[in-house]
């Protein structure tokens, strides 16, 4: 599952860009051209703006109570408080209170509900808390954002949850249309390695497997499932290799074997 901190370099472009913008209003030809750059309300966005690129400089120093501070005081402010909902997720789930940050992701969505990438952030904790199925909705409505850049983030973890709440011909899809536009998404690649190999669709599962360590560091989980894939195909020895890789890169996980997986 594709983990939502990547959002804040998003944020902080945002935030910046934002900061910089024109306060003029767009020129019509019917009538003139009037100044907001003076008035209160335009001050108060603006003030916004800088506090959430405090937080998101501050989170990104590992200055959570900073950041913090900062996106607390950006919620007081409409244009802000989505990102700001979203930075106080982040927060939250940096220091393990998950259901916090469940609550501030909900808050993003309801602040900004047609916003891809609020949306896709929901979706992904909702995932990781045990509730695929409930994630594939948020995942749905984050794809009918035209603006938002990252439909295949979004695929993927739609994708990823599909498998985990059971329903494999969604995730196959979803896959394979994120794998379509970023084809060395790890969180695809991945979720395939683990679909196919569930349904012992071996040779299938080696190739994405094999994909999947190509392009990403290993980790044990991957490692892992490519030695139960190539078990499930018979090669002990491809297997054993892999095993004795997992045990010098990863010793403290090396008393796990690769499982078995007959299908459904």
């Amino acid at each position: 599952m594709r983990w939502p901190e990547a959002v804040v370099l998003v944020m902080l472009g945002m935030a910046l860009a934002a900061c910089s913008r024109s306060g003029f209003v767009k020129p019509n030809a019917d009538r003139p051209t009037y100044d907001i750059s003076g008035t209160p309300e335009f001050r108060r966005a603006e003030a916004a703006r800088e506090q959430l690129a405090l937080g998101v400089r501050a989170y990104q120093q590992g200055d959570d109570r900073g950041a913090e501070r900062q996106a607390k005081a950006a919620l007081r402010n409409e244009q802000t408080a989505a990102d700001a909902n979203t930075l106080l997720a982040l927060v939250s789930e940096r220091q393990g209170r998950s259901a916090q940050a469940g609550a501030y992701y909900r808050a993003a969505v309801e602040r900004a509900p047609h916003r891809g990438a609020t949306l896709n952030n929901y979706g992904a904790w909702l995932c990781r808390s045990g509730r695929a199925g409930e994630s594939l909705a948020q995942f749905d409505a984050a794809l009918q954002d035209p603006g938002y850049g990252d439909r295949a983030g979004a695929l993927a973890n739609a994708g990823a949850c599909a498998l985990d709440a059971g329903d494999a011909a969604r995730a196959e899809r979803d896959l394979r249309a994120a794998l379509e536009l970023e084809p060395a998404s790890t969180v695809a690649l991945d979720a395939m390695a683990r679909l196919l190999a569930s349904q012992g669709r071996w040779f299938e599962a080696r190739a994405f497997s094999q994909r999947w360590l190509a392009v990403a560091p290993a980790t044990a989980a991957a490692l892992q499932l490519a030695a139960r894939i190539e078990q499930g195909l018979g090669d002990g020895a491809a297997a054993d290799r892999l095993m004795r890789r997992l045990e010098t890169e990863f010793p403290d996980a090396s008393h796990l074997q690769p499982r078995e997986t007959s299908p459904p």
